[in-house]
Formats: structure tokens, C-alpha cells, sequence
């Protein structure tokens, strides 16, 4: 039986559409640099935020419209949802979903009984999957909501939690695996402190290394191909998570000798928290070759915590794809919709009116990369302003063949030295340029 009944396949009407049930600029066909839309833009569903909000928050009940809340057997509630995420992704035409272990399945008195009632919910799954219309884009075990995880999860003053905490991962890695998953995230919700009065900071970090040595150790014993991601974020709920963005994740694998292993799941919102904006920190995991992938969404810029909100704001998504088109696409990662429908926007259609909003939004964000890429006046002011490196002086910076002296007596009886303009305002008013013809 359906679970949206009432809301048929989604289709493409072009850039004049107003229909909210409708792609304005998502034509899945379309070829972009040579590749169908879809297979560039590799969309998944957010299980977590979709499938198991509510509406609740600290001040207010649930004010979400959903059938399946109606289900009181726990079992037949986590299949309504699984049934209903498949439906959405072939609605939506998304090739992907991505979920938490504790998302899928509820939990048990211990991890046996935990793990047969996940097992029961993978077959579900499986079931699904036989058709190859939708897959599985990473999973991901939920290491932080338990009140288990309470200091911590590989970085708990408790050995018990640490234990826990690799098992929970390790059937988390098999059911990835077994369900064709792609990818696989950490996300250390509470791998952090609160105060450094009580936290023995060497330890935790040690122990974090350890935790992940012992994951990359198993997923070669069970021969798991998916990537491993880093998804980096720099508070809340701890007040300080030793993930706080690309850089102090990086500097981390260089230190414990992971940095072969993981690539980086990168935030729009979790960048924001960190200070940083969503381009700078896909920049920082792209020279680097560690861009994976990409949770897609944005915050709020007058409320200073994870808002979670759908993406609609193309200035981001064209400077995002920018950088994911530079990288060559994201690989086997994709662009996952954490994010979440307004608690006032309770009804069922707002739920697919929210997702077609940020699938046109990057959609249109790709289209005005490609063009400011071909147009090339970024690329040629880039060049430009660093030409002095080319030749002269400042080729022998780069080729390592300058010293401090050498520096010194090529400067010393200079007298002027010109600087010439960095051309900012015309480089932001490019990018509107851009999105205004790509929307045509």
C-alpha cells in the first residue's frame, strides 16, 4: 500500500514552472559536462530528519501529518518507514537514501536484541533493493542520542561504552555492506568535552585513533569496498567535538595514520558553526583529494545553531557545485538532504515541496558552476593575480631554489612594490551572472 498516495511521480516543467509539486531546473536526463543531471547530482534522502521528525522541539508537541505515526507495533512502524522512503526516492527520481542504524530499527534490552530487530529491518530493506531503482548512499551507526553515549562514545572515560561502541559500529559496517551501501560516515556527536577540568584530552584522542584503526581494520576483514567519511562539526551537542572542521579532522588522520582510509562528508550548516563558509570548507577537502561527499543543507544565519533547513540559497549551491565540479564530481558520495521541514510545515506535500526546493536549488547551482567554469573570468583573474610566481623571483619561491638571502638581496633597494587589484565586488556580481543565466 502506498504511503503517499495521493502524490504522483514528480516531473520536470521548466524554468516558468510555479507548480510546488515540480521541477523548475532538476531535468534528470539533462546532460551536464557530458553526464545525465542525476548521475552528477547524486541525491539522497535523510532518513533520520524525514522519516523519524516529528515537529517536536524543546518548547512544543509533534505538529507532523504522517500515517505511519499512527502504528503503535515497532516493527511494522520501521517497515511503514522503509516502505516510505522507497517511495519518496522513486517520486522524487533520487537514486539514494542514507540512514543511522538506530534510525531503521529500534533498540532492544541489549545489542543481541538490538541487532535481531535490525536484522529483521535489513531484509525488509533487501526486499526493496531487488528492483536497483534506489540504493543505499552510506550508513552509519547512531553513537550519541543513547544515554549510554552520555561523556562520549570511542572517547567515553567508560571502557564499557568504548566496547559497546565497536560493536554497535561493527554490525553497523556489515548491514552497510550488505545492503550495497557506498559509503560510510562517522559523525562524533559527543567525541568531544564539555570541560577540559575532567577530560584527559590525550587519551580520548588516542582512543578515537584506536577506535577507527579498529574500523578500517574490520571492513577489510569483512571486504567492505565503501569509502569512509569524516563528517566534521565544530559544537552541539558537545560543547567542543575533537571533529571541528576539515582542518582539525585532517590534522588528525596525519597524526594516527588514517589519512589513506577516510575522506571528508562535508556540512553547509556544520561549516557555518565552525566560522567557515559551505565553499571553504569543500575547498580545504578538495586540495587536499579528500572531498567525498556532502550533506546539503543551510542554516540560519540569525540563530547560532543547526537549523537544518533545506538549501535555497544559490549563491551557496552555485560556489558549492563550483568546487565539486573542479573535483570531478563527488566520486561515490553524493549530495544527502540533512535537513528538515519547518515544524509549521506539517503536511505531507510541504515534505516533497521541501526536497524539490533543494534538488532545483543544487540543480541550478551545477548549471551556473559549468557556466562561470566555460566563461573562464574567474579562472583567468585567478591566474592573473598570481602570475608574479611564474617567472623571475617568484618562480624560484615555488621550485624551492630561493633562500632567505637570495630574497633579501633581490628586495633590499627596492622602493616601491605595486600591488594590483583583487577585483572582489566584480567576482561576486560574476556569480549572480551566472545563476541569472543558468535560470534561463
Amino acid at each position: 500500500m502506498s504511503v503517499f498516495g495521493e502524490i504522483g511521480k514528480i516531473e520536470y516543467k521548466g524554468p516558468d514552472n510555479r507548480d510546488p509539486l515540480a521541477f523548475s531546473f532538476y531535468n534528470p536526463e539533462e546532460l551536464v559536462l557530458g553526464i545525465k543531471m542525476k548521475d552528477y547530482l547524486r541525491f539522497s534522502i535523510a532518513f533520520w530528519h524525514t522519516f523519524k521528525g516529528d515537529g517536536t522541539d524543546m518548547f512544543g508537541m509533534p505538529t507532523m501529518k504522517r500515517d505511519w505515526l499512527s502504528i503503535s507495533d515497532e516493527i511494522e512502524l520501521a517497515k511503514k518507514k522503509i516502505d516510505g522512503v522507497f517511495e519518496l526516492c522513486e517520486k522524487l527520481n533520487v537514486k539514494f537514501f542514507c540512514f543511522h542504524d538506530r534510525d531503521i530499527a529500534p533498540e532492544g534490552k541489549t545489542l543481541r536484541e538490538t541487532n535481531a530487530k535490525l536484522d529483521q529491518i535489513v531484509s525488509h530493506i533487501k526486499e526493496h533493493l531487488k528492483d536497483g531503482k534506489v540504493g543505499v548512499l552510506w550508513g552509519t551507526a547512531n553513537l550519541f542520542s543513547n544515554p549510554r553515549f552520555v561523556h562520549g562514545a570511542a572517547t567515553s572515560c567508560n571502557a564499557d561504552v568504548f566496547a559497546y561502541s565497536a560493536a554497535q559500529v561493527k554490525k553497523a559496517l556489515e548491514i552497510t555492506k550488505e545492503l550495497g551501501g557506498e559509503n560510510y560516515v562517522f559523525w562524533g556527536g559527543r567525541e568531544g568535552y564539555e570541560t577540559l577540568l575532567n577530560t584527559d584530552m590525550a587519551l580520548e584522542f588516542d582512543n578515537l585513533a584506536r577506535f577507527m584503526h579498529m574500523a578500517v581494520d574490520y571492513a577489510k576483514e569483512i571486504d567492505f569496498k565503501g569509502q569512509f567519511l569524516i563528517e566534521p562539526k565544530p559544537m552541539e551537542p558537545t560543547k567542543h567535538q575533537y571533529d571541528f572542521d576539515v582542518a582539525n579532522s585532517l590534522s588528525f588522520l596525519r597524526k594516527y595514520g588514517l589519512e589513506e582510509y577516510f575522506e571528508f562528508n562535508i556540512e553547509a550548516n556544520h561549516a557555518t558553526l565552525a566560522g567557515h563558509t559551505f565553499q571553504h570548507e569543500l575547498r580545504y577537502a578538495r586540495i587536499n583529494g579528500l572531498l567525498g561527499s556532502v550533506d546539503a543543507n543551510q542554516g540560519d544565519t540569525l540563530l547560532g545553531w543547526d537549523t537544518d533547513q533545506f538549501p535555497t540559497d544559490l549563491y551557496a549551491t552555485t560556489l558549492a557545485m563550483y568546487e565539486i565540479v573542479k573535483n570531478g564530481g563527488l566520486n561515490s558520495g553524493g549530495l544527502n538532504f540533512d535537513a528538515k521541514v519547518r515544524r509549521g510545515s506539517m503536511g505531507e506535500k510541504d515534505l516533497f515541496a521541501a526536497h524539490i526546493a533543494g534538488i532545483d536549488s543544487f540543480a541550478l547551482g551545477l548549471k551556473a558552476a559549468v557556466k562561470l567554469i566555460e566563461e573562464g573570468t574567474i579562472e583567468d583573474l585567478l591566474k592573473s593575480r598570481y602570475a608574479s610566481y611564474r617567472d623571475g623571483i617568484g618562480k624560484e619561491i615555488v621550485d624551492g631554489s630561493a633562500n632567505f638571502k637570495k630574497l633579501e638581496e633581490y628586495i633590499i633597494d627596492r622602493e616601491t612594490i605595486q600591488s594590483e587589484s583583487a577585483n572582489q565586488e566584480y567576482l561576486e556580481r560574476l556569480i549572480n551572472w551566472a545563476i541569472v543565466k543558468a535560470s534561463d
